[in-house]
């Protein structure tokens, strides 16, 4: 499996992974949902995309079977997985709740 991507879940702030496709007209919808939440948390997580039809060993481990899928990592754990288009609200609730205070 790729090493960067196995460094960068591994760290003890959350990582929220967006496995996408670049045929996959829901996964453009995730770009500026992706942007707030990053805006909303700043320093405190990390945003990773991952196109599954370029590194189809990742999206089979984590059985990425619909695309956009997020995972949200912590110390190289899955935390949590949505299938489908999230609202920014959703996904800054959830990421909370693995911030370090």
């Amino acid at each position: 499996m790729n090493e960067r991507f196995l460094n960068i879940i591994n760290s003890d702030k959350p990582v929220l992974v967006d496995f996408f496709a670049d045929w996959c007209e829901p996964c453009k919808q995730m770009a500026p949902i992706l942007k707030d939440v990053k805006m909303e948390l700043k320093e405190n997580i990390r945003i990773l995309k991952v196109n599954v039809d370029k590194n189809p060993v990742i999206a089979t481990k984590y059985q990425i079977r619909n695309v956009p899928t997020v995972i949200i990592f912590k110390n190289g754990q899955p935390q949590w997985k949505g299938v489908g288009v999230k609202p920014a609200f959703e996904l800054t609730s959830i990421l909370r709740q693995h911030i370090k205070p």
